[in-house]
């Protein structure tokens, strides 16, 4: 149980560490908390800052959902601390004690658990939002999407409620924090990749 414990602890250390803030200090950005749509993540980065600024934030993002899921399975944790480091670490994002608790929507960081959790899971989500940014050129509705049908991936790769019950967690808390973006996509407000307009992703 402690061992747990410390690890779902250095999980949410770790996901508090905000790869887009970090990324664009040491570059001489503006804070993407105060720029563009006003989220650290990866896309108002690539909006700020560029493709090279968005990549690196964008692997950093996801290293600290991916890192804390392998060292649970190397410390072979059962499926309860394997969802709880995951929920911790995304948590850890979206809530960084070292940011004023002001972080991302958690997309990328989510991809990077499931990564860590199950590579058939993360690959297959994966898939799904390129290929929906591919069609639809909507940053916030493919990872909607991706992230819409991860529960049920994750049912059918691996069927343990602890793990399903982490995922539809993180799949719910992605929607509330895109309740924006859902909206523009309602009213048609929302931009496309490439066309200048923010997306509020």
């Amino acid at each position: 149980m402690m061992t747990i414990a410390l690890l779902v602890l250095a999980a949410y250390l770790l996901g508090s560490v905000s790869s887009a803030i970090i990324v664009c200090r040491l570059m001489g950005l503006p804070d993407p908390r105060t720029q563009g749509s006003n989220n650290p993540g990866a896309t108002n980065v690539l909006r700020i800052g560029g493709k090279k600024a968005a990549a690196i934030t964008l692997v950093g993002d996801c290293l600290k959902g991916l890192i804390p899921l392998l060292a649970a399975h190397a410390l072979q944790l059962e499926t309860h601390g394997l969802a709880a480091t995951g929920l911790a670490a995304f948590l850890g994002h979206l809530y960084p004690v070292f940011f004023g608790f002001q972080g991302g929507k958690g997309v990328a960081t989510a991809l990077g658990v499931q990564w860590g959790l199950y590579w058939p899971l993360g690959l297959s989500v994966a898939a799904i939002w390129l290929f929906m940014a591919k069609v639809v050129r909507i940053s916030s509705l493919s990872a909607l999407v991706a992230m819409g049908l991860a529960p049920f991936l994750l049912w059918w790769l691996w069927d343990d409620p602890w793990l399903v019950g982490m995922q539809v967690l993180i799949s719910l808390i992605l929607f509330w924090r895109h309740k924006s973006n859902i909206r523009n996509l309602l009213t048609g407000a929302e931009g496309r990749i490439g066309t200048g307009k923010p997306d509020r992703n």
